[in-house]
């Protein structure tokens, strides 16, 4: 994987994580999407269904979409896992500077309902 396809895909907005159910079903899902070297990272609750298919299945699809989770390119790929606390946290600092005020307000609501361990990040690599 090239680096100015990650650059690309880790400056976008949204990205498209397409995990898979134990029968093979693609599940497409957009997340808000963080460069973090030479891997891009995303966030979520972590009781989430996203999170429980990526622990049992680590390959995935990734590419760019819009908020609704309509693709606006193609889909390549990945290998995601889930991360520790220590990298959940920067990708938490990661997602507050890149998506402002709304990031911020986001992560703050998520930390009032689930608590700081109620979140996990995910890490995905090419």
């Amino acid at each position: 994987m090239d680096d100015a396809l990650r650059d690309r895909l880790g400056a976008g907005k949204y990205l498209l994580l397409t995990s898979y159910r134990k029968n093979g079903t693609p599940v497409a899902t957009p997340v808000w999407v963080v460069r973090d070297g030479d891997a891009l990272g995303a966030w979520t609750a972590a009781d989430s269904w996203k999170v429980k298919r990526i622990r049992a299945r680590g390959d995935v699809l990734v590419g760019p979409c819009d908020v609704r989770g309509n693709p606006t390119g193609d889909q390549v790929p990945a290998t995601a896992e889930i991360c520790d606390a220590a990298t959940t946290g920067r990708y938490r600092q990661l997602i507050a500077r890149k998506y402002g005020l709304m990031g911020r307000l986001t992560l703050l609501g998520s930390r009032l309902r689930r608590g700081v361990d109620g979140t996990v990040g995910i890490r995905i690599t090419f």
